[in-house]
């Protein structure tokens, strides 16, 4: 091959590197900026609930403990040894205990996602949810402020299993148990009216719910 020849091909495979970098650097640029600009997915929001993403707080701040309400994977409405399933309104666990009764002869299990929290383990999960939205208004659709949440008075549970859910959308009215939130499907809450005249119309997330403006 001639020096000219060489020189050519030489070119030539520089050309085709830098060309193929260009092409590798541009499309991770596209997609940081796809995975910046996605909005939150319900199943991100149930991570963070579930503190599935670990103690992300500094400082004083500290991971959640049973003692706070926090649940292991598998924790069933019958389960009075955690406090997050004992401490809720007892007449809510009540409804949810039969009803999951009545769902287990469907082949239906009842599991707890989150039931009654400390105001300590919803403050955290408050300033993970802001960590991870990246605004307190955002943060807001998820997550309640330590006193104007359900959880920490006891009043609402999150149900796991999309089984679950499902079933109580069908049959939850018969015993009381609502959904309140249009972007929260696993949250439950008593509204012992529903038996009767059904349940409400849904708010399209906790901001929109008159209890969490006080």
């Amino acid at each position: 091959m001639s020096d000219t020849a060489s020189a050519q091909a030489r070119s030539r495979s520089t050309v085709g590197r830098t060309t193929v970098g260009l092409v590798v650097v541009t499309a991770a640029i596209i997609g940081t900026l796809v995975c910046q600009s996605a909005p939150p997915s319900a199943h991100a929001v149930s991570d963070v609930l579930r503190g599935d993403q670990g103690d992300t707080t500094t400082g004083a701040d500290s991971a959640a403990t049973e003692a706070d309400g926090a649940v292991p994977d598998g924790v069933t409405v019958f389960a009075d040894e955690y406090p997050g399933v004992a401490n809720l309104d007892p007449e809510l666990l009540q409804a949810l205990r039969d009803a999951a009764t009545d769902a287990a002869d469907d082949g239906i299990e009842f599991t707890v996602n989150s039931g009654w929290r400390s105001p300590q383990y919803q403050n955290q999960l408050l300033r993970e949810a802001v960590s991870k939205y990246g605004s307190a208004a955002e943060a807001a659709r998820w997550v309640s402020t330590p006193d104007t949440s359900a959880h920490v008075s006891g009043d609402a549970v999150d149900i796991g299993h999309v089984a679950a859910r499902a079933w109580l959308s069908e049959h939850g009215a018969e015993y009381g148990l609502c959904q309140i939130y249009r972007n929260e499907p696993w949250h439950y809450e008593l509204r012992p009216q529903a038996i009767d005249h059904g349940c409400p119309s849904l708010y399209a997330d906790p901001t929109q719910d008159p209890r969490m403006q006080r």
